[in-house]
């Protein structure tokens, strides 16, 4: 949802924002919907090591387009207060981002060695650690409190931020194959489609397709569900169950063959605290005890983030109103500084309101919590007191 979300800007960007936010969405359902037929990760490897070499590219380009602006950005970067708040709206977004722990077990039953997993996830983790860490750092260092949701807004070149666009969006669209494909076989399964391809799989993967396109167009702004759904659901399947569900599986297996009898059955609780070697008990419940505190204050912020933000219609509700949507303001680019109005690559002193207005997205003066009266006096100033600063 909130790789749909980015890539409506990325079209709205290419057409200088004469295209609505809601249509796109629409559009990029169709373009998506084709990659959806394939069966499983096995019939479509190549996707995968493609995606990895397009978020490879980007990920350099990133850093180019922001060692670029740094020289402007980073010196005018303003940094919002600690809100504990924030901290932990960031564990459920970075839960969200690492979630894909579903397509586990379709990805290991098509692996030519399946006992190989271990070392093909650690390495998987290690590669998005080294592709997550520098984009996060850099982000930081050069344009502080002006970063929202993405950093590709905030790159102020706009060949290197379209180019990171396009990417991305080619990154988005094969990766959705291995998001969905586990829910698919599940609905596959479930009403008896057949293995080949068939009407049956047609009719269900354009079914979820037509599901993700509603919830999209129901929640426009999907940044406060996102962290809801990483710091809730997300926790428990990437955190706290793995840990769990192993400790069962350990103990069962170390009962076996500490009894000689096959077939026993399940693990209780009190075989888990006598069965699994102690270290392993511990780290397991460390980790579960961090993943409850983390997840449950994580939701917690989420649900009061979400209560104070601003309501969004749906798009087949703002339609018939005859409203445009809030994304739909025609700029792309988040610029930089206290009050999101610095241009990097703008040679004069004397700031120009129009040149501002015609590159500058309008600035969210309250994204981290903190409402600044002096952002929002300029925001009002620039773009006029009807604008959502």
């Amino acid at each position: 949802m909130k790789g749909i979300e980015e890539r409506v800007l990325t079209f709205q960007a290419f057409f200088g924002g004469n295209l609505s936010f809601c249509i796109v969405i629409l559009i990029l359902a169709a373009v998506l919907l084709p990659v959806l037929f394939l069966k499983s990760p096995a019939d479509f490897w190549w996707a995968v090591v493609i995606a990895m070499m397009t978020t490879s590219c980007a990920v350099i380009l990133i850093i180019i387009g922001a060692s670029i602006d740094w020289g402007v950005c980073e010196p005018v970067k303003h940094m919002p207060p600690f809100r504990i708040q924030n901290y932990f709206l960031s564990l459920g977004t970075i839960l969200f981002s690492v979630g894909g722990h579903s397509a586990f077990p379709t990805i290991q039953s098509d692996m030519k060695d399946p006992s190989q997993f271990t070392k093909s996830s650690a390495l998987a983790f290690a590669i998005m650690a080294c592709m997550y860490i520098p984009v996060c750092i850099v982000g930081y260092i050069v344009y502080g409190d002006s970063l929202m949701d993405s950093v590709i807004p905030s790159i102020q070149t706009v060949g290197i931020q379209q180019a990171i666009n396009v990417l991305i969006t080619v990154h988005c669209i094969l990766t959705l194959t291995i998001v969905c494909n586990p829910l698919s076989q599940e609905i596959e399964e479930f009403v008896g489609a057949p293995q080949n391809f068939s009407w049956q799989r047609v009719a269900v993967r354009t079914s979820l397709v037509i599901a993700i396109a509603f919830v999209a167009e129901s929640v426009p702004n999907f940044g406060p569900l996102l962290d809801l759904v990483g710091g809730s659901t997300l926790t428990l399947t990437s955190v706290i169950f793995p840990c769990l569900f192993y400790l069962f599986l350990n103990a069962y297996k170390e009962k076996e063959e500490d009894t000689g009898v096959k077939g026993l059955p399940h693990a209780s609780i009190s075989d888990v605290f006598t069965y699994v070697k102690k270290p392993t008990l511990i780290f397991c419940l460390v980790v579960m005890t961090i993943g409850i505190i983390g997840g449950g204050a994580a939701t917690y912020s989420a649900i009061e983030e979400l209560s104070t933000t601003q309501f969004t219609m749906p798009c087949y509700v703002s339609l018939f109103q005859h409203k445009s949507h809030p994304n739909d303001n025609g700029q792309h680019t988040n610029c930089c500084g206290m009050n999101h109005t610095v241009l990097a690559h703008w040679k004069s002193s004397t700031p120009d309101f129009n040149k501002i207005k015609s590159v500058c997205s309008i600035p969210q003066c309250n994204f981290y919590g903190n409402s600044m009266s002096k952002c929002v006096d300029v925001c009002k100033e620039i773009w006029g007191n009807d604008s959502k600063c």
